[in-house]
């Protein structure tokens, strides 16, 4: 078990249900997901089923069950993004990675979120990846995109 967890849950040692989300912030700041070792502990250091703890943080969009990639994508799809193709975009993505979102490729390399909206409305459609904007991205850019970042982890390898 992680001592950062073992860390964390010493701050609620008395703590009921009420710090249940707190708690899982916490653990997945520290480890970047929720893994089913760090669900089950929370379970039982709060008295709790871990079915519940599971259903709690799935119905918050913020909590991820498994490492994001190297390259985290957000696809951005609100209105702006919608009405200018987005959903190709996804559609794109989807096919050139074999990933759904909420999902990280076998490699590692790029996870994929879909975002309500992403704040950026006048560049739509537009994707982050790491916090890069790319902007009134068109589907066939998609495959060069990644490659790019393909690239960037290969050379970043090498070195």
């Amino acid at each position: 078990m992680s001592a950062q967890l073992e860390e964390i849950l010493s701050h609620y040692s008395d703590a009921g249900r009420d710090a249940l989300i707190p708690i899982l912030q916490q653990v997945q700041d520290a480890d970047g997901f929720l893994s089913r070792e760090a669900i089950v502990r929370i379970g039982r250091h709060l008295n709790l089923p871990a079915s519940k703890i599971y259903g709690v943080a799935t119905f918050y969009n913020q909590f991820r069950f498994q490492p994001q990639g190297r390259f985290h994508i957000q696809l951005c799809r609100g209105t702006a993004c919608h009405v200018k193709g987005s959903l190709g975009l996804l559609d794109a993505i989807r096919k050139e990675l074999k990933v759904e979102p909420g999902q990280t490729t076998r490699d590692g390399l790029f996870s994929l979120e879909v975002v309500a909206c992403i704040g950026a409305c006048g560049l739509a459609p537009v994707l982050a990846i790491n916090g890069n904007f790319h902007a009134r991205v068109k589907r066939e850019q998609i495959p060069e995109i990644l490659a790019n970042y393909r690239h960037e982890a290969e050379v970043a390898n090498v070195q």
